[in-house]
């Protein structure tokens, strides 16, 4: 007889260890059940390369200009001030006799300029033309460059940089938009990608230089406090106004990506399992 209740008692217990043991593991499982997410930064919202290729639908500094803020060409998904719609980009033009440049800026806020990247155009000896994009390091980080090789049946836009003429210097500002452009909102992280995947194929990454030349953007200096999307390698001053005004990302999710390890179904589902194991041992 006591026997038997020993080896009652040694299978109740056995039970109980396994339970035990099942439980704790599930708590530890539920204490990584962590949220994930993907914060997509500015350098997203502009594919240099396709910038890049974008030049050669261009005659001028104005259509190319037009070219890069047009919704139906796509290449432009820029929204750092994270307001919801795509930022204008302005185009300067500068350079000497040899070298010729776009600087391209945005203003995420009333007289703030922020220069986004450069494009400069070196004429070879063969009448044709080495061509650099260089993404600005406080959006792009450090040595972000793209290079590529353009011949003259390659760009229109050849013949008009490298004749006589004024620089172009876009006569339109923050809240003032020639009256063709209508802003609109960025497309989701994903969308973009896939729109510009196979876009700029003839330039190639480099961390280096291509055009060594004294020739310099006008807007080299210039830096925008007013921007909430994430950044590379942002001054003091954007760090410290992010502090202030986190990325809309970063608070509700924006282009991010949620992810979870673990529903919290499971753990209410083990509570419950627990509660009635407890009413059952009673």
């Amino acid at each position: 007889m006591n026997e038997n209740v020993f080896k009652y008692l040694a299978i109740i217990m056995g039970v109980v260890v396994i339970w035990s043991f099942c439980s704790r593991s599930e708590d530890r499982a539920d204490s990584y059940n962590v949220e994930v997410q993907t914060v997509v930064s500015a350098a997203e919202g502009l594919n240099l390369k396709a910038v890049g290729e974008l030049l050669k639908k261009a005659n001028d500094a104005e259509t190319f200009e037009k070219l890069l803020n047009s919704k139906d060409e796509g290449i432009n998904n820029l929204d750092l001030n994270e307001d919801g719609k795509v930022d204008y980009i302005f185009v300067t033009e500068y350079g000497n006799e040899k070298v010729k440049g776009f600087s391209l800026t945005v203003e995420p806020a009333p007289g703030e300029t922020q220069e986004v990247a450069t494009i400069e155009v070196e004429k070879t000896t063969d009448g044709q033309a080495d061509v650099q994009v260089k993404g600005n390091e406080q959006i792009y980080g450090n040595n972000h460059y793209y290079r590529s090789h353009f011949s003259l049946t390659d760009a229109l836009i050849l013949g008009y940089l490298f004749r006589p003429h004024g620089f172009y210097a876009s006569p339109w500002r923050y809240g003032s938009y020639p009256g063709y452009y209508n802003r609109y909102s960025p497309v989701s992280h994903s969308g973009y990608n896939s729109r510009v995947r196979n876009m700029g194929s003839g330039f190639r990454s480099t961390s280096s230089p291509v055009i060594q030349s004294n020739v310099k953007s006008p807007n080299t200096d210039k830096t925008a406090q007013s921007i909430r999307a994430p950044l590379k390698n942002p001054t003091s001053s954007q760090k410290a106004f992010q502090a202030r005004n986190p990325s809309k990302q970063v608070r509700s999710g924006g282009f991010g990506r949620k992810s979870t390890t673990r529903s919290p179904s499971v753990r209410s589902s083990s509570s419950s399992r627990s509660r009635s194991f407890s009413r059952g041992g009673k």
